[in-house]
């Protein structure tokens, strides 16, 4: 494309002013409708002569009390027609409360409430009315003072009446109207719970005229209206095109490091006279207004983090022409007018498709004509899809030269968010313990790091030998206990066994309540240890009292069969087995029985009978031959 081509395509897309007869209008003027002078007045100093689609269906409605809930395009009037309502309407009350106010507007963004603050003032300049503007960001006492003095109209969002209103300060008693702009808007930012604890504390739907306004009338906006509203009209203004007419869109495909290169190009390229640029995060916001500073081109950048006062300084600054580009989050896309905006550059585009039609419908307001351009690179262009199916077409695209592209000027730049990282990264890198201060080797000379830990160990204290970690709770194991042998000493096991008991004594002390405990302890188990052995013995003796007997038997069947006289006589050879009862005589078995006795008494016992055993033995063989 040569130059001469772009001077007549840049001619050919300068911004039309105001025709006479605009679509956007009918021929309805304003003083076919019963309005007070005053309202009248303040309408012909704001240049109203005509209403819009939107004013021409809602005032017929809304000047008779009825509840209205009109959909409309943004910037198609919507704020002058409840503006006119409420005046209108207040201006037939014949005393209006001092101390408590009569209509309430709600608003989702600061920046709106600000809006319509002016565009009230402006309209009921001759009316009297007393109106003030209850937004965040702004001294809460001042706002506080005046509301206590008394109004008339309060305009403002959703966090900051509820605020006044948890507190005593506004009075919703005598609230006549109430209106909500905008209400798809308010729910898509979550103030859903917000609008019902307002609209709850306001005197009955039967009592007050509501109206609610929209760009789109969703199932979540009419539940608000069939809860809150007293039968609304609904009004539709929607016209067959998403977007407005006027607006020409263009759509550039273009590598993400180059897109600031095309930015500065389309700036040299393009006529404009007041320029908004919108950035997907508050980041890209800061980045781009110093990339553009640093480029020649006198911008400035207005996101959620800035101080109200500076938001409305800029905004200000930017209707009057004092500032010729914005760069902004879609905090500016929604309610903001301002006129005389040539071109709106998407510079990323949006995430959300209906944010895309609020952008662009910041130019061509009040039937004038507009540039909308959108950049697409490789990590937002997933977002042009979802868009195109709600617009119902392709946006057109044209494909940049190579020419068209400017080099950057400024260099790398660091934003505040970058700083602060920067500097957060570099102390933990140098182990800076304070802001501000120098590292350790530069303040006291050069010194190895202390190593900290999280957790402060003490030394463990030494254990003595044998130690158990149950112990100081009682929990101590038991001694293992041993057989013994049936000569073995018990009482040197016994003084054993004490003195490997003793040696966590020291640990005891420090719990004394259990020392008798412990000393019973000792007791029991002494005696267990004791009855254990007398049965280790007792059985040990039986053993051997029946290994003997068996012997004895063995030994007489032996003799009997060596005699051959005896041999021939098979029933005296019987016999032996009838004389020889040692199990008769092994009756001494049941000597362990006096377990309760005394040791000596059970060993005496235990003697005699195996000397009674042995007699009996030694006897028996003769016996049997005398017979």
């Amino acid at each position: 494309m040569t130059k001469a081509d772009a001077e007549t395509l840049a001619d050919t897309t300068l911004p039309k002013q105001k025709s006479n007869q605009p679509d956007f209008l009918s021929s309805t003027p304003f003083t076919a409708f019963e309005l007070p002078e005053e309202v009248q007045k303040g309408l012909a100093d704001s240049g109203f002569t005509h209403c819009s689609k939107i004013q021409d269906q809602t005032l017929p409605i809304s000047l008779s009390g009825l509840d209205v809930a009109g959909q409309a395009q943004t910037g198609t009037g919507k704020t002058a027609a409840f503006l006119v309502t409420l005046f209108t309407r207040l201006a037939a009350v014949d005393e209006l409360p001092k101390k408590m106010p009569s209509a309430i507007v709600v608003a989702p963004t600061r920046e709106l409430a600000h809006q319509i603050l002016e565009e009230a003032r402006t309209i009921g300049r001759h009316t009297g009315l007393r109106m003030v503007e209850v937004v965040g960001g702004i001294d809460y006492q001042k706002q506080a003072d005046v509301l206590k003095r008394g109004v008339d109209i309060v305009i403002g969002t959703p966090g900051r009446i509820i605020d006044y209103i948890k507190q005593g300060v506004l009075k919703t008693d005598h609230i006549q109207m109430s209106v909500i702009d905008e209400a798809d808007r308010l729910l898509d930012l979550g103030f859903a719970k917000d609008m019902r604890f307002i609209l709850s504390k306001l005197p009955s739907y039967k009592k007050r005229q509501t109206m609610l306004f929209s760009a789109t009338l969703s199932h979540r906006v009419l539940e608000l209206t069939y809860e809150y509203m007293n039968l609304p009209e609904f009004v539709s203004v929607a016209p067959d095109q998403v977007t407005v007419a006027g607006i020409e869109q263009v759509l550039y495909h273009v590598g993400q490091d180059k897109k600031l290169e095309l930015l500065l190009g389309l700036l040299k390229r393009e006529e404009w006279h007041r320029l908004l640029i919108f950035v997907n995060t508050k980041a890209g916001v800061e980045w781009l207004s110093l990339k553009l500073k640093g480029n020649g081109w006198a911008a400035e950048g207005i996101t959620g983090d800035l101080p109200q006062r500076k938001r409305f300084q800029l905004m200000d600054r930017f209707k009057k022409n004092t500032i010729k580009i914005l760069v902004a989050t879609d905090v500016a896309s929604r309610g903001i007018h301002i006129e005389n905006i040539s071109h709106v550059i998407n510079y990323d585009l949006p995430q959300d498709a209906e944010n895309y039609v609020h952008r662009i419908g910041r130019t061509a307001r009040a039937g004038k004509t507009g540039r909308a351009l959108s950049l697409a690179c490789e990590k937002y262009v997933y977002h042009l899809e979802p868009l195109e199916e709600m617009l119902g077409y392709h946006i057109p695209v044209e494909w940049a030269e190579d020419d068209w592209l400017v080099e950057d000027q400024c260099g790398p730049v660091s934003t505040r968010r970058h700083v602060r990282k920067t500097r957060t990264r570099r102390r933990a890198d140098r182990g800076q313990p304070g802001k501000g201060r120098p590292p350790r080797d530069r303040r006291q000379g050069a010194r190895p790091p202390r190593k900290r830990s999280h957790f402060r160990r003490d030394p463990l204290p030494e254990r003595p030998p044998g130690y158990f970690p149950g112990t100081f709770f009682g929990f101590e194991p038991k001694p293992v206990e041993t057989a013994v042998d049936a000569g073995g000493d018990s009482s040197a096991e016994a003084k054993a066994g004490t003195g490997a008991d003793a040696a966590p004594k020291p640990k005891r002390k420090r719990r004394r309540s259990r020392k008798p405990k412990t000393a019973s302890k000792d007791k029991t188990v002494s005696k267990d240890k004791t009855a254990s052995k007398d049965k280790a013995a007792s059985k040990d003796k039986a053993a051997s009292r029946d290994k003997a007997a068996s012997r004895d038997k063995a030994a007489s069947r032996d003799k009997v069969a060596s005699k051959p006289k005896a041999a021939s006589k098979p029933k005296a050879a019987s016999k032996p087995k009838a004389a020889s009862k040692p199990k008769a005589a092994s009756k001494p078995k049941a000597a362990p029985r006096p377990k309760t006795a005394s040791k000596a008494k059970a060993a005496s016992k235990t003697k005699s009978a195996s000397k009674k055993d042995a007699d009996q033995a030694t006897t028996s063989p003769s016996g049997t031959q005398g017979d």
